[in-house]
């Protein structure tokens, strides 16, 4: 997989469903999933980023923590996601497939001259005044 570096506003956008995939694979601990992430082409995700991450989906609910003691060495903060973890993948996994393929045919030009809802050629999607003035 070639290197890139990201942009880390992409990053912010999909980093959340991508650590969430890594646990649905089972409990892991923080430095494995900076290591899965960067072998999966991401590249380096710092602590600074990924900690606080976890930690917002342990504060919503969606992952456990649990301290297991080390082998050899000190013990580690193991993350697990719940059942509302799960559901919040599967949400998310499906939600970000759409804005991908969305934003490829914008990106590529696949989608010009298609009418989709939700357009402004789209009656019920007619700009307000406060957006034709953005």
């Amino acid at each position: 997989m070639p290197e890139h570096t990201w942009p880390s506003e992409w990053l912010r956008g999909v980093l959340d469903v991508c650590v969430l995939r890594i646990l649905a694979d089972g409990p892991t601990y923080g430095y494995a999933i900076a290591a899965r992430l960067a072998d999966g082409g991401l590249g380096v995700i710092k602590g600074g980023t990924l900690y606080p991450l976890l930690g917002r989906l342990e504060s919503g609910g969606l992952v456990t923590v649990d301290w297991r003691a080390g082998d050899g060495g000190p013990g580690r903060k193991y993350y697990d996601l719940t059942d509302a973890g799960r559901a919040a993948l599967a949400q998310r996994a499906a939600l970000w497939e759409d804005f991908t393929r969305t934003t490829g045919d914008l990106v590529t030009g696949a989608d010009a001259g298609a009418e989709r809802p939700g357009t402004a050629d789209d009656p019920a999607r007619r700009p307000t005044p406060t957006e034709e003035n953005r």
